[in-house]
């Protein structure tokens, strides 16, 4: 996976040093060294970590934490010359994730640009992935396993399934699910939901009975 990093730092031989550095580590840089303009960048642009000098012409590293932190969640990682314990709180309370103090070895502003990356991955993960008991989808990869075993499933029954399993424990009407699963302006008659669900329900009969009917409403998964 190939990250972009934005890195704002106004002293040019330090800048230059880190951009060489980080691009024989595979990473993407786009180099900065104005405050204001730094700031303007990030938040107009997509980045996967901003690398922000404390002190900088136009705005300092605190603003432009700040500043991002009320539009994005992109990574911050602060570079500052300041070592004092206010500093440090000041710096993570503005919303940067970590900080490097200077003078430092850039294996460890390395090993700290991988640590915050490794927890945004694991986040994105987590987060694309929907479990219920063995059952599992893989949302980015769009496949369902059951036991490690991979399920085939149609597209409409893959998203039906998803739908399901994203609202776990609620009620969702056949009206619902239509209109989720094949679209507002659907002709479909609600009696179509049914033979899907008994369509899901055959392809995954270990797990049949966590989709439930409810009479006259509805399904709803529970685990």
């Amino acid at each position: 996976m190939g990250f972009h990093l934005l890195l704002i730092e106004d002293e040019v031989n330090i800048a230059k040093f880190v951009e060489l550095e980080l691009k024989h580590e595979g990473f993407q840089v786009t180099v900065c060294h104005d405050g204001r303009e730094g700031m303007e960048l990030a938040i107009s642009n997509q980045y996967d970590l901003l690398l922000v000098d404390l002190m900088l012409p136009s705005l300092n590293g605190l603003e432009i934490c700040r500043r991002v932190r009320k539009q994005k969640n992109t990574p911050i990682i602060l570079i500052t010359a300041r070592d004092a314990i206010i500093d440090r709180v000041s710096g993570l309370e503005a919303g940067a994730d970590d900080y490097v103090v200077k003078p430092f070895a850039i294996e460890e502003l390395l090993a700290r640009i991988r640590a915050v990356l490794r927890r945004i991955v694991s986040y994105i993960d987590s987060t694309s992935k929907l479990v219920m008991d063995k059952l599992v989808v893989d949302k980015n990869a769009h496949q369902v396993f059951y036991q490690e075993k991979e399920i085939e499933l149609t597209k409409t029954e893959y998203d039906m399934l998803v739908y399901l399993m994203e609202n776990e424990n609620k009620v969702l009407t056949r009206d619902a699910i239509l209109e989720t699963v094949w679209g507002y302006d659907t002709e479909v008659e609600t009696n179509v939901v049914d033979v899907y669900i008994r369509h899901l329900r055959k392809k995954l009969p270990e797990v049949s009975h966590i989709i439930e009917t409810v009479r006259g409403v509805g399904y709803v998964m529970r685990k």
